[in-house]
Order: C-alpha cells, then structure tokens, then sequence
C-alpha cells in the first residue's frame, strides 16, 4: 500500500497503466471522417459528378480530454485509493485481532464490527494470515474442553486459544456471523492459555475492547495486556467513556412503589437515561428519566403505577441501548398480587382500628392489590390469595363449595385463628386438623409464661428472617399431631407447638396462622416480622424461586442484544441446591454427563444457563445478568505499551466503487457525443431533430450530473439557503388545508409520543361524533413554528423542558391575545386543587415555564362556564387521573369575545385520549376505567368545539328573549 497521509492507494502498481496515456492520446486523435450527403437527382447523373478528396479528420480536443480522463479513473480506480488510510500493521507476521463479545460489548458492537472490518482489510492488502479469538465462552468452547465432572466447572469453560490461522477473507466471513453473547467475558481463561502459546514470529495484535474492566480477578486486564504485549505490538481500542454499557440491577418493591436500579461504569460527570417498561406485546406502559449524580454509579427512580399496570409489565429496557445488561425481564416477584380480604361476619366492632381487617389491611396494602368484600364477590375476580380472618369464621358450606376448587386451580387460602375457629366445626380448608378450643400462654390461672418464636428452619418459607424478642405468643389453637406434621410446620414457638402450617392442595395452597390477625393474641401483628412473613406467603402463591418445582427448564432466553428468543438445544434448566443430596453417587454419575444434566441456582450465567424465562408458562421465573455481582469500572491501569486510542469516528473511505461508477457515467456521455459526430442520429433535420437533440443533449447532461454527484459526494446540507422558505410553505399547507390539532414538542421522547397519540385519539372521536373532520395533529415547537394556525394547543409541562426565548414567548403571547387557546397539562396528580401554588412539582414546572408569558387572572370552571356544555353537559373533567381543579380564565377578564385562552389542569389528558395505530387505548385509567376515559374524551370534545366556536353555546341562553323582542 502507498500511502499519502489522508489519501493512500491499496494497488499502487496498477497506477503504472497511467504511463500510457500518450499512446492513447496518439490514437485517439484520429477519427473516420463523418459521412457526407449529396443530392442525386436522375438528370444529373453524370453532370458535376467529382471525387472529393478525402482527409483524415482529427478528433476534437475536448472530447479527447474526456476519453482520457475516462482512462484515468478506470486506472486509479483500480488502484483501489482509499481516504483516510489505516496505518500499515506492524511486522510482517500474522494478524492476532481479539475481540471482546460479552454482553457488554453490544453497546458499540457496530463499532466493533466496523473497526474489525477495517483492521481485517488492511490484512487482506498486505497478505497477512489472521488469529480471530473472541473472549466470551461458547458451547463450541465448551465441548472442545474436557466434560466437567461437576457443573461447578462451567465457568472454567474457556474460548479457543489454538484458533487456525486463516486468510482474511475467511475471517472476514467469520466476522460477519459473529454476535455478542448475554453472558460475561472470560479474560482469565484467554489470560491463562495467552502464556502457555508462543509463536515463531512476532504478530500485530489488535484488541477490539468493551471498554470494561474485568470483575473477576485483580489485574486480570494488566496481566492479559503484559501476555499480549509479548507476543507483539498491540493496540487497544475501547468506546468513548460516556458511551460504556449500563446493567439494571434487580428492582426492589417500596411499599406501593417499584424501585428501578441501574449500575453504570463511567462515574466522571452526570449520566441520564430513560427505562422503559414494557408489557408482553411490546407496548410501552411507562417510562421514566433516571439520573446518575457525578461520582455516583448506581442511580435509582421509582416507577409508581396501579396495580393492573404494573402486573402487566414483563420486562424494563434502557431506552436506545440495547444489550442483555439493559434489558431487565420481570417475574412475579415483582408485581403487585391481588388479594382478598373477606370481612368479618358482623360489622359491630366497637374498636375498629382494633380489628383484625384493620391489622392486616395495613399489612397488605403497601405491596399488594387489596380487595374486600365476600366470599362470592372476591372469587367473581382474579386473586393470587384470599384472606380470611377469625372474623369471617366459621365459613358456610357454600362458601367452602366456591373456595376449595379455586384453591386446587392454583389459589393460596390464607387463615387466621381466634376464638370463632377454636369453637367451630372441623373444617376441609384446613392444612391440618386442629384440637378444640384453644391454649392459654400466660395468665393467672396458668403456669405456663407467653411463648416466643423459635428461629425458621431452613427450608421453611420464613427461611432468614429474623426473629425479634419482643415478639411474644399468648394464645393459640393446636394442631392434632401426625406423621407429617413437622413437614406442614412453617413456623414454631420455642416449645416446638406450630404457629404456621401449610399443606398442597392441587396447585394451590391454605396456610393457617394458629393465632387471630389482631394483639388478642399475640403481638406479632405489631412488629416488621408480621409484613415480611405475609410477604413471604404472597411469594408462595406466585411459584418464584422454584417453589414446588425440582427444575426450571428453559422458556425463553436473552440474546446478547437483550431480544427473547427460543432457547437453544444445549441450554440446560435450574434446579435448587437444596434439592441435590451431597454424597449421592447416582447423582454424582448424573452430574458427570453436563450435557444431560440441570444446573444449580449457585451456577453463574453462561453457555449452558444463558440470562432468561425459567419454569413453566404459568410459573416462570426470570433470571437475569443483574443478579451476578458484576462491577462495571472503565478498562484502566494498562501498561504504557498498549497503543489505546477510541473507536475512529472518521472510517476509511474506500473510493473504487465511485470512481468506476464515474467512469461509466463518463461513457455513456462520450457515446451519446461519438452518435452525434459520426451523424448516426439526425440532429437538425426533418420534424424530430428539435427533440432528438434534447434528448441527447439530456442524457449527455444527466450522465455529467452524475458522475460529477459522484466524485463531490458529501454530507448534505439539511436545508437549501431557500429551506426555510420551503418548510414554512409545507407548514402552512399542513395547517390550513385541513384544522388539525397541535401539541408543544417538548424533547422528552415518551411525552411527545403520549401528546401525539392522545391527540390522535381525540381526533377520531371529533371526526366519529361531531361535524368537525380534522387530520392528524401537529408537532409545534415553539421557538420556530407559526402558533397562528392551531386553534388549540395543548402543552405537556414537564421538569426537563427549557425556559422559553423572547422570541418564542413573544409568539406565545401574540397567539393568546389573538384567540388562540391552550391547555396547559402538569400531569401530576398530587398538583390537586393547589396548581397556582407551590405544594407540586408540576405547579413549580409550570410557573418555571410560564415566566413571561401574559398568563391571565385564573379561576377555578364556573358551573355556567361555556365548557360545561359545549358540546356534552360536564361537570367534572377526569384525564387518566381525577380530582384535580380545572382552572380557566376568569370571566371578568375574558377577552376575545369571551374564548377562554388558557385552561391549566393536571389530570393527565392525553395519555387518558391516547390509542395506538388501530385505535384501541393504550393506557389504563385511575380508577374509573373505560368510565372515566368516555368522560375524558367529552372533555377533550367540549375543549375542541369551545375554542372553535367561541362563546356560541353561551349566547343561547338569550334566545328566548331575542325571540321575544322580534314578536316570535
């Protein structure tokens, strides 16, 4: 290769062809003469009858230029110049190019790719051999190993060090089929096999990292640097810091509120990104902005959502990175259970905060979907867990007859003991039999003292829990005791007398406490240890963790772009450890064979368990990348003979294919021009020679264009010096052939989408209800749009939007005093009534952004108010949420002929108008359901119709006294 600096050819040889040019000159300056015309006439056959003499005719000057410079670009573009060549690879031995394709990497794998491509092409012209090792373990690297005798040895599954040496097209084929991996790196193993090798000749070696610093052994990445540095020149090439992958950790339930974590490497300077929670359909059902502070590197937000939204989302992603780290999937474990509460037989408790309903409402309600009523009214809806105090004993046969099939379809029944169960009849929804009446602990008439709890066995569901001293047991029912009682036993008192049995039932499950849910009887439903071991129960009901099931076989898994796919043949299930018995040789002979055997929960994620869906369709169980402990640091601490330097943004230019495409362009002008001198075509007579000439004369010129389009190719301009003009034009057009409704663009990505598809959603219904036909709406922004052709805008207000510029307030202003009207929308339920004050977060975005504008005098809608009855009679106006105050202009400052200008409010509209492409809603409402959402879109009908027609509705009011006065 012959390089230039910027500018280098990859086949300079051929660049010797350009030597001869003078010999083409030479022939190309002759040409035949063109055919002469004469007239024939019979009469003059033989008079003036001469022969001409004939002359060579020269070829004009300009169009041996052009054949010339036709000559020119097929040479050098056969000489293959590229712009802005690689550098020459160093040595002359073989390619090693190491490319690190663990999750991690899929952030910038289109930069891995690309840097790999033009590394492997300046091998391919310079003839180099090429070692292509990836450092993520495979099943091929698997196999090429031993088989473990355990499946502990997975993790020491290593990537092929003895990897052939290939010509580079070979491994640029290979290269194309490769993909990252969801699971980590293994640059121990690479480390390890990299000083057991050495080569006969000195090799360059390219090393496409992820960036990332290796958890798993200190100066790991130091040692691998010094292993690689030994066997050649090496260059190490990283993403820009900023740019490092991002991994969601496990989220956390806080109360009614689900709290998303992510881990980030590059701790410098504040980060943001976006997760976007997602149901089974792909539909986003929230999305929030989370921030990392400067030196922080795990940030935190909460997701606050009803509980049918959030039992919907299956999985959190990282807007605009896609990765197995950034792609959370979501179990039942975090998602918020419907449970039952049956009421108490009588109603006539004369201390109800002391009621057991009481107690356990404030137990359950901070991570669950609770619901009270009857036996009958709860079974009508789907629970995970009924719920049934001693107030609700004895339950009658009819409402065993509902509750036992339910539970053997998968229900857990949870039961509370006291003195109505100690008196009743035995009873079939019982995890086991109990003695009649009940056992005093303490007392006067007794000698025993309260009982405290003993600590949770192991394989009880209350495993790690701690058990506080305080908590004392001061009467309970007893069970009968039997050959399997210890096995239903969840918990015991320090006497060994149960406190919390459960038995199977089908799929389901009844769990009884052997104590009431109120302080009668103990005091355990005051202490912390009451809402975990209620929690724990819930955890039960949803199947996580593997409860009841031996192994998890695979239902989907993650590729290393974070997409569910079919697992493939060689990914093995989970099984519990608990399940394994130590010193069992037939087990031992199992897991011998990895290929047939199940892995453990301790197993690390890998070839052979990737990150994914585990169990069964009903109960499947995620696992994924987050749950490993995986440190994200930058890649640092290398030694000063590693080349770093980050992934070229300018790549090289490989200018052949334009050249010979310019060269043909060339051609095809020179043989229309060749037509022309030779008189082939009839320029200038008979009727077609005006058209003939324009045609040639087009062709000639659009192949110039071309060729000239190709040689000057760049990156173009957005917008002509007349694009301006061009796009208030189109503007215009949009606006005006068709009323259409208009949003304020606020560059946060999900609201501008919710404002699009809410307007969208409102439209329809004008075009279905009313006469009003407008087109789809408008994105405005308000720093470049004209406001004047909208008759409604309706403006999200949101923390990240910036102050407005004179200009645009300006504008704003002018479309207020013109009779334009806007909805201002904070979105925020906890603005309430108190939107003009300070007591919200969206009140204080609003008085941020309004600053400047001629906001009017506000108050809150008047019963008469012209939006009252517009087009529906209203007197509420609900969006996704309700209860807030709608606020409008007040009517002594109402101008333009009466149009209210701005209306503020906080109810969410859009997102209660939005639906998708087909028209169906895409966001459930709080709490009234389709309910509320035909009551929203009046609203957004009777806004419509008001800024349209003004104050046309209130004017009938007087009517009758027109009618009166013109003798009608």
């Amino acid at each position: 290769m012959w390089n230039l600096g910027l500018f280098a050819f990859a086949q300079p040889w051929i660049l010797l062809a350009l030597a001869g040019l003078p010999l083409i000159w030479l022939l190309l300056r002759l040409t035949p003469p063109a055919a002469k015309r004469f007239s024939f006439p019979a009469i003059r056959l033989l008079t003036g009858l001469n022969t001409p003499e004939e002359t060579p005719a020269r070829t004009p000057w300009w169009l041996l230029l052009l054949r010339l410079l036709i000559v020119a670009l097929i040479i050098i573009g056969l000489a293959q110049p590229l712009l802005n060549p690689s550098d020459r690879l160093a040595g002359k031995g073989p390619l090693l190019l190491i490319i690190d394709n663990g999750w991690s990497a899929a952030q910038s794998w289109p930069d891995v790719k690309a840097e790999a491509d033009r590394v492997l092409g300046q091998a391919e012209r310079e003839n180099r051999e090429v070692i292509l090792i990836t450092t993520a373990p495979t099943i091929a690297s698997m196999t090429s190993q031993q088989n473990p005798t355990n499946n502990q040895n997975q993790s020491d599954a290593r990537p092929p060090i003895a990897s052939p040496k290939l010509p580079a097209g070979e491994a640029r084929r290979q290269l194309a089929a490769l993909a990252p991996h969801p699971w980590p790196s293994d640059r121990a193993s690479l480390s390890a096999q990299l000083s057991e090798i050495s080569l006969d000749e000195q090799v360059q070696v390219v090393w496409l990292s992820d960036g990332l610093k290796s958890s798993t052994i200190s100066d790991l990445d130091a040692d691998l640097a010094n292993q690689l540095l030994r066997l050649g020149p090496t260059n190490l090439m990283a993403p820009q810091e900023a740019g490092l992958a991002h991994l969601l950790l496990p989220p956390r339930s806080l109360g009614g509120e689900l709290v998303l974590r992510a881990q980030r490497a590059w701790t410098e300077g504040p980060g943001l990104i976006t997760l976007r929670a997602t149901g089974d359909d792909g539909e986003t059902i929230a999305q929030v902005p989370l921030q990392f502070e400067t030196g922080e590197a795990i940030g935190t937000v909460s997701l606050d959502l009803p509980a049918e939204l959030r039992n919907r989302i299956t999985a959190i992603r990282i807007a605009g990175e896609e990765s197995a780290g950034a792609t959370l999937l979501i179990d039942e474990r975090w998602r918020r259970r419907p449970v039952g509460l049956v009421g108490p037989k009588s109603d006539s408790s004369p201390q109800p905060l002391l009621s057991e309903d009481y107690y356990l409402s404030r137990a359950l309600e901070p991570f669950t979907e609770l619901r009270k009523g009857s036996v009958e009214e709860l079974l009508a809806r789907d629970l995970a867990v009924l719920v049934v105090s001693d107030g609700a004993n004895p339950l009658s046969p009819a409402e065993e007859s509902l509750i036992a099939p339910w539970v053997r379809n998968g229900g857990l029944l949870l039961r509370f003991a006291g003195p109505n169960l100690a008196q009743a009849e035995a009873s079939s929804l019982l995890p086991v039999q109990l003695r009649g009446g009940d056992r005093v602990l303490g007392g006067v008439l007794t000698w025993d003292s309260p009982a405290q709890l003993a600590p949770f066995e192991p394989q009880s569901p209350f495993a790690n829990l701690a058990v506080p001293e305080e908590v004392v047991i001061k009467r309970q029912v007893l069970a009968e005791p039997s050959l399997d009682l210890a096995e239903k036993t969840w918990a015991k008192l320090s006497d060994g007398t149960p406190l919390v049995t459960a038995a199977k039932e089908g799929d389901g499950w009844t769990v009884l406490f052997h104590i009431s849910a109120n302080t009668e009887w103990s005091e355990l439903p005051i202490a912390g240890l009451f809402v975990e071991m209620l929690e724990r129960v819930l955890n039960v009901s949803q199947g996580v963790a593997g409860q009841g099931q031996e192994s998890l076989a695979p239902i989907a898994t993650l590729d290393g772009f974070g997409r569910l796919t079919a697992p493939a043949p060689e990914v093995l299930p989970w099984v519990l450890e608990s399940d394994r018995e130590d010193g069992d040789q037939a087990g031992e002979d199992a897991a011998a064979d990895a290929s047939s055997s199940a892995l453990s929960l301790e197993t690390p994620l890998g070839p052979r368990h990737p990150p994914g869906y585990y169990g069964s369709k009903e109960q499947r169980v995620a696992r994924n990348l987050g749950q490993e402990e995986l440190s994200l640091a930058p890649l640092t601490g290398l030694p000063d003979g590693i080349l770093q330097s980050p992934y070229d943004q300018v790549r090289e230019l490989d200018l052949k294919p334009w050249l010979l495409l310019a060269a043909f362009a060339l051609l095809l002008v020179d043989f229309f021009i060749s037509l022309l001198l030779r008189g082939h075509l009839p320029i200038g007579r008979g009727p077609l020679s005006a058209t003939t000439s324009l045609m040639v004369f087009s062709a000639s010129l659009s192949a110039g264009l071309i060729a000239t389009s190709l040689l000057t190719a760049g990156p173009a301009m957005a917008q002509s010096s007349s694009g301006v003009s061009d796009y208030e034009d189109r503007r215009a057009l949009e606006a005006t052939l068709v009323p259409r409704l208009a949003y304020v663009v606020t560059d946060v990505s999900h609201i501008d989408d919710v404002s699009r598809a809410g307007l969208f959603g409102l439209t329809l219904v004008l075009q279905r209800r009313t006469s009003v036909e407008p087109g789809p709406p408008l994105p405005v922004d308000l720093e470049q749009d004209d406001l004047s052709f909208f008759p409604l805008l309706y403006w999200p207000v949101t923390p990240e939007q910036p102050l407005l510029s004179d200009r645009a307030k300006d504008k704003v202003n002018d479309y207020l005093k013109n009779g334009g009207t806007i909805l201002f929308d904070l979105r925020d339920p906890s603005a309430g009534s108190q939107i003009l004050g300070q007591s919200s977060e969206g009140s204080q975005n609003l008085q941020r952004i309004a600053e400047g504008l001629d906001i009017p005098n506000l108050e809150p809608v008047p019963p008469d108010h012209v939006l009252t009855k517009a087009f529906y009679l209203l007197q509420d106006y609900p969006g996704r949420y309700t209860g807030g105050t709608l606020w409008v202009e007040s009517g002594e400052n109402a101008s333009n002929d009466g149009v209210t200008s701005v209306v503020i409010g906080a109810n969410d509209w859009a997102s209660a108008w939005a639906v998708n492409s087909v028209g169906q809603p895409v966001n459930v409402l709080v709490p009234g359901g389709p309910h509320q959402r035909e009551f929203a879109y009046r609203f957004g009908v009777n806004l419509v119709m008001h800024a349209l027609t003004g104050n046309y509705k209130a004017d009938q009011v007087h009517i009758p006294f027109i009618l009166e006065r013109l003798g009608q």
